[in-house]
């Protein structure tokens, strides 16, 4: 049976029998695998640890029939316990690996693997607040799928939203692809204030130094507006957002 070695994150894992472990991982070159990790719920396994959620690890495989077996596995990334020392941390990486794993159902993606592990590896520094790593991964995520907001103009008819153009656009429509103007906004769509729309843009783009100093008032309204636009693009909601929310 054919052998081969990649780099994998660990994004779930459930008991199989009574000490081995499938393991579904998000691969550099392989895409999403899902693989039997033998023995390793034995105390003396030698890579158990090593392939728990949030891990990144070197792993080799080979092919079987429906499931590919884990031979071997190296760490590369011990984020894991770092991650599940902190709530938020915790409750924010399960969140993107949920997402992480319902994006690449059908096929990997190299963009999406190293999204999510830098990801990772920030939360585990916690380089920043938790909740704005994660609004930033899920936005960076859904515009990596295909689905990339629009924060300036409008999402619709691409009317500019400048000072210059005669203002900027306020009414938020997930459906439409995120801001758009007064003439595309269907009757009672929300409105966002300015700060949440900068906010927003900035955690697109990965600026850091503005999203770190905003209020905590429109981080949290940002970070709803991102868990709508996320659930709806996913067609479907996040279990772990509402650990989140708590």
């Amino acid at each position: 049976m054919p052998v081969y070695r990649d780099e994998a994150v660990v994004l779930r894992t459930h008991k199989l029998g009574e000490a081995d472990r499938i393991v579904t991982m998000l691969t550099r070159a392989h895409g999403k695998v899902r693989a039997v990790a033998k023995g390793v719920r034995r105390t003396g396994s030698k890579f158990g640890a090593r392939l728990e959620p949030f891990m990144v690890a070197d792993v080799q495989l080979y092919e079987g029939r429906s499931l590919d077996i884990i031979t071997q596995a190296e760490s590369l990334g011990s984020y894991g316990a770092l991650i599940t020392a902190d709530y938020g941390s915790y409750t924010a990486a399960s969140v993107m690996v949920e997402t992480a794993d319902k994006l690449t159902e059908s096929e990997g993606s190299l963009q999406q693997y190293l999204l999510l592990v830098g990801a990772l590896r920030s939360l585990s520094r916690q380089e920043h607040g938790s909740h704005l790593t994660l609004n930033s991964y899920l936005l960076r995520a859904v515009s990596m799928a295909g689905w990339a907001p629009s924060f300036q103009d409008c999402a619709r008819c691409g009317a500019l939203g400048e000072l210059s153009a005669g203002g900027q656009h306020s009414a938020m429509v997930v459906q439409l692809g995120g801001i758009v103007c007064d003439a595309c906004a269907p009757p009672g769509s929300p409105r966002l204030d300015a700060a949440t729309i900068v906010l927003l843009s900035a955690l697109l783009t990965g600026d850091w130094e503005h999203a770190s100093a905003s209020p905590e008032r429109t981080q949290s309204q940002a970070a709803g507006v991102v868990a709508a636009y996320t659930q709806w693009h996913l067609g479907r909601g996040l279990r772990s957002l509402e650990y989140v929310a708590r």
